[in-house]
């Protein structure tokens, strides 16, 4: 498939790797151009392009930026994607440690419906609850014991599918959240959320989440900090 992955962080960078691994033909994108990319799309064999460039033909799309750049994205950007293409949200929102408020969140908002709204395109949110270092050291074959599994939120079944595929090559089982209005059970705070669970235990996770958002994952009055010292 021809999958094009918009930011190349710590996760996007181990998608863009494993995709390529995998024989998909793979471009990448970031906020500061494709020249900033020549280097590591030479080393893992993908296509390094700028933003305007990136959705054109893509069948599959990654879309792994922090959630307060989602705003910045070019207006009109997934105009130009084919109306098939399988948009894959891979974000979490951290007001406390690098988003600050977003008023339609904290009023409730899901944080993959928040990013669907600004896109103007359907979205399956995965890959956002694993830590990075862990999508790329923990990965195993098919079938292997007690195989790391990840949830899958969206409202396309044949999209899911294509979704469930990709997280088995890149070395996790996946798991069915249902649709997107249930993707707040793989957010930040609830029990699946960096847990690294086997297909039952992401299972049993996903089945006893709270949708309440905890304080942790709540903005305060002096959001954002870092990472390092949240507020």
């Amino acid at each position: 498939m021809n999958i094009s992955i918009i930011g190349t962080g710590n996760i996007g960078k181990i998608l863009a790797r494993r995709f390529t691994e995998h024989g998909h033909s793979v471009r990448i994108t970031n906020s500061r151009g494709a020249a900033s990319l020549a280097d590591f799309a030479t080393e893992i064999g993908a296509q390094a392009c700028d933003i305007d460039q990136v959705v054109d033909d893509a069948d599959v799309i990654v879309v792994t930026i922090p959630q307060l750049n989602v705003p910045q994205l070019p207006k009109g950007l997934f105009e130009r994607a084919k109306t098939s293409a399988i948009v894959i949200d891979t974000g979490n929102y951290y007001p406390r440690e690098r988003d600050g408020k977003i008023a339609e969140i904290e009023a409730g908002q899901l944080e993959s419906v928040w990013v669907e709204n600004h896109l103007r395109h359907p979205v399956i949110k995965a890959f956002n609850n694993i830590y990075a270092t862990h999508l790329d050291q923990l990965a195993s074959a098919p079938g292997a014991s007690r195989r790391i599994a990840l949830p899958v939120a969206g409202d396309n079944p044949q999209a899911k599918q294509v979704v469930f595929g990709l997280v088995s090559e890149v070395g996790f089982d996946a798991v069915d959240t249902g649709p997107l209005s249930e993707s707040w059970r793989q957010q930040p705070g609830t029990p699946v959320y960096t847990a690294d669970l086997d297909i039952a235990g992401t299972q049993a996770a996903l089945a006893r989440a709270s949708q309440t958002r905890t304080a942790q994952w709540t903005a305060t009055a002096a959001s954002p900090g870092t990472f390092e010292q949240p507020a």
